[in-house]
């Protein structure tokens, strides 16, 4: 979700030497009709290893699903999230969520937006089964066709043809299985009941409950503190041997199409019964068990070529739709499932941080210069993790500032962040410090929502983490 992105990556799909006998598997042409080829066990599982990264997000995308109760219904999040909740990596105290997975096989699902306050940030991220972001109307562009709120919106799936009712704007999805990925600002603890009262207007009923009664409300499922569920849909996947995780994606395959473009990439894979509705019955296990395990290997270690660095940041500016990258959007998946395009939030990361020197905790200073603060159109945010990416435990509860807790700013109009473990003191404002751990690694996140134009264009750039002797 709103989780950095690793800087970890794949520099390209990984292929496994096989045993040399050879495995027949039986595919169709172009025609339909069945026919026969002959794939060397080696090439068998260079094949296998790429389908495996073709289909990842896919499998994890249902897995995911799978574990997050009821299709076409809500599920609100409640409450911000502590240093004592361990469950959910580089979570962020920014928004809070508003999910449904969706079910567009048979009638297209209307979603209603009711009239939220000019200056809170919302956002309603509609991804696809391959894990694209189709649509993301948002309080920056609603994208509904009218001015005014509440804002409807008709979701439908790639087949459906039927008419979209006057005043209702049509996002049509290109797979039958959808993920609704809501967001709302929130700020602060005391701000909770607003928010929530904004959820208990979100309206999501399939186009005949709406056309019979288009005032009526079908109440969320609440998420409680900590934002999720018990829940490891990476963790399942990856306990999937080769046989079962290749059987799932041709199932999967037959229910959420392809795109088009994959076509070139599905017709390698035919070659050895990867295919929607197929099978691998004709390949050794061996070979579907060292695929699985060199893609798995492959996407952990994936390293994104479009990424960069700027004085210590780094930037990801080419998530959220992926086209035919492959690779690239299969080390998202592993790393962020549910990435936004950079139009709507990027997440600027430093890593590997040292808190400590000898044992003795490091203190850092970020100073933004007069007029440069990160330039957004909704707000930003800065949040500390430990070596384990999850929020930092201290006394006085501080795990991010920006918009929450604004920054006070110095008498040049400069705004200087206090990084380090110790209370600074009554001389440092609160929304001055960011508290980190006493030893060990930590990792500073940047969230700019809804950013400017500078901001993905290189022009601003965030300033420079130096530690202060």
């Amino acid at each position: 979700m709103d989780r950095a992105i690793s800087r970890r990556a794949m520099l390209g799909l990984a292929t496994a030497a096989g045993l040399s006998i050879a495995a027949c598997s039986r595919s169709e042409d172009s025609s339909g009709k069945s026919t026969t080829s002959t794939v060397s066990s080696t090439d068998a599982v260079a094949i296998a290893t790429d389908a495996y990264i073709f289909g990842y997000p896919l499998v994890l995308m249902h897995a995911t699903a799978d574990t997050s109760g009821p299709v076409n219904r809500f599920r609100h999040a409640q409450g911000l999230p502590t240093s004592a909740d361990r469950l959910l990596v580089r979570t962020n105290l920014d928004t809070l969520y508003s999910t449904a997975w969706l079910d567009l096989s048979g009638p297209p699902m209307v979603l209603q937006v009711p009239a939220v306050e000019r200056g809170r940030f919302w956002l309603m991220q509609l991804l696809d089964a391959w894990s694209n972001t189709v649509h993301d109307p948002g309080s920056v562009r609603p994208d509904s066709g009218r001015a005014d709120p509440p804002f409807t919106y008709l979701i439908s799936g790639p087949h459906w043809t039927g008419q979209v009712p006057d005043g209702v704007a049509h996002l049509r999805m290109p797979t039958v299985t959808a993920w609704l990925l809501g967001r709302v600002q929130v700020n602060g603890v005391a701000d909770l009941p607003a928010v929530h009262a904004i959820q208990d207007q979100l309206r999501l009923a399939s186009l005949p409950a709406w056309l019979a009664d288009r005032t009526a409300l079908t109440p969320g499922v609440p998420i409680p503190q900590g934002q999720g569920g018990r829940s490891y849909p990476v963790k399942d996947v990856a306990a999937l041997d080769g046989r079962r995780f290749f059987d799932r994606l041709c199932d999967l395959m037959s229910v959420d199409a392809p795109a088009e473009a994959d076509a070139p990439a599905l017709k390698r894979f035919a070659a050895i019964g990867i295919a929607p509705g197929g099978n691998v019955d004709a390949l050794r296990l061996e070979d579907l068990d060292t695929a699985a395990a060199a893609a798995r290997k492959a996407i952990a270690g994936y390293v994104d070529p479009g990424a960069y660095t700027e004085n210590g940041w780094l930037f990801h500016d080419n998530l959220g739709s992926y086209g035919t990258d492959y690779p690239l959007r299969a080390g998202t998946a592993l790393s962020g499932l549910g990435a936004n395009l950079r139009r709507d939030a990027v997440y600027p990361t430093t890593s590997d941080l040292s808190a400590d020197s000898n044992g003795q905790p490091r203190s850092f200073r970020l100073r933004f210069e007069s007029g440069q603060l990160p330039p957004v159109d909704a707000f930003w945010s800065l949040t500390a993790y430990d070596s384990d990416d999850f929020l930092v435990a201290n006394p006085a509860g501080i795990y991010t500032l920006g918009h929450q807790l604004p920054p006070v700013p110095g008498p040049d109009g400069s705004y200087e962040i206090t990084v380090q473990n110790a209370d600074p003191g009554p001389a440092v404002p609160h929304g001055n410090w960011l508290p980190i751990p006493a030893s060990g690694t930590f990792s500073l996140t940047l969230r700019l929502y809804a950013p400017r134009p500078e901001a993905t264009d290189g022009s601003w750039k965030p300033p420079e983490l130096k530690p202060v002797s």
